[in-house]
């Protein structure tokens, strides 16, 4: 793993695209991420992102944005009143295209420093997304945060199976993930399960109703196709994934799949689709498709 440590010169990312209804700003602490032969990291379309890699490999790479948190505190002002003249809220993903709480986080605790950044320059929102559990290691900090504004953490679980066929293991177990769900929901804080993109699910009556013992606020089911920003998951076809998910059910590698899906899971938890559920709008009665 090559770590490099660089100074950025912004932080804060105006988003555009598919993250533009989520929020307004991402955040990324570390360029490259240290989860990148992991499941997620495997089927992540960054990877093909030639202005992050610059012709490095995916996976044996991070850059460690030394002064994000000066950087935030330094251009915080001015990136909040861009989303106020917008009559926006001042919110941001934390993150897109990284993961927060990699294992170089034990090291450089660049995430930790802009946690503690918000807590002198809170944000309107901020959503927290992991696929990890290092997360625990701030729960001091994130549930000081969500006192203070509007707070969600988003944890990765994309399936009921550890493991895809031909697929390497995912960063953290499945029931270590589900068990943060509940200690963050204990804590008060809102957590999200985040199907994103949605694995074949074997039972999803069981899975759902297991999720729901969490007290998770909602979940939200995505599916690669326009879920990684492409019409027809173009970026994703790149990858392993696809082929994985068709060995296991054939159907889940069509949109339908999703759809299916959330109309389980609505019976026992309420239930953000795409775009609309990282931006934190949930149903118990889902909209028709195409509505």
């Amino acid at each position: 793993m090559q770590i490099s440590k660089v100074e950025c010169r912004s932080i804060l990312t105006r988003t555009t695209g598919y993250l533009k209804v989520v929020c307004s700003h991402s955040l990324n602490p570390y360029t490259g991420c240290g989860l990148g032969k992991s499941a997620c990291g495997e089927a992540c379309y960054v990877r093909f992102n030639p202005w992050l890699t610059r012709g490095r490999e995916w996976g044996g790479f991070v850059d460690v944005k030394i002064n994000a948190a000066e950087v935030y505190c330094r251009t915080v002002g001015a990136e909040r009143r861009w989303a106020h003249k917008r009559s926006q809220p001042f919110s941001i993903f934390l993150s897109s295209s990284t993961e927060p709480w990699q294992a170089v986080e034990k090291t450089y605790r660049i995430t930790r420093s802009l946690l503690d950044a918000f807590l002198d320059e809170p944000p309107d929102e901020l959503i927290l997304q992991t696929h990890t559990t290092g997360i625990r290691e701030d729960l001091a900090r994130v549930q000081a945060l969500s006192q203070l504004f509007r707070l969600r953490v988003h944890v990765s679980i994309e399936g009921d199976t550890e493991r895809l066929p031909g697929m390497p293991p995912p960063p953290s177990r499945l029931e270590d993930r589900i068990r943060l769900l509940r200690e963050l929901s204990d804590a008060g804080i809102d957590a999200v399960a985040c199907m994103a993109p949605v694995y074949p699910v074997s039972d999803p009556d069981a899975f759902f109703k297991n999720l729901a013992k969490t007290g998770i606020v909602g979940v939200v089911i995505d599916h690669f196709i326009e879920g990684d920003g492409t019409p027809d998951g173009a970026r994703t076809v790149k990858t392993p994934l696809p082929a994985a998910m068709a060995r296991v059910n054939p159907d889940s590698i069509f949109k339908g799949y999703r759809d299916h899906i959330a109309a389980i899971a609505a019976r026992y938890l309420p239930v953000g689709i795409s775009s609309q559920g990282f931006a934190g709008i949930y149903h118990r009665t889902l909209p028709s498709p195409g509505s």
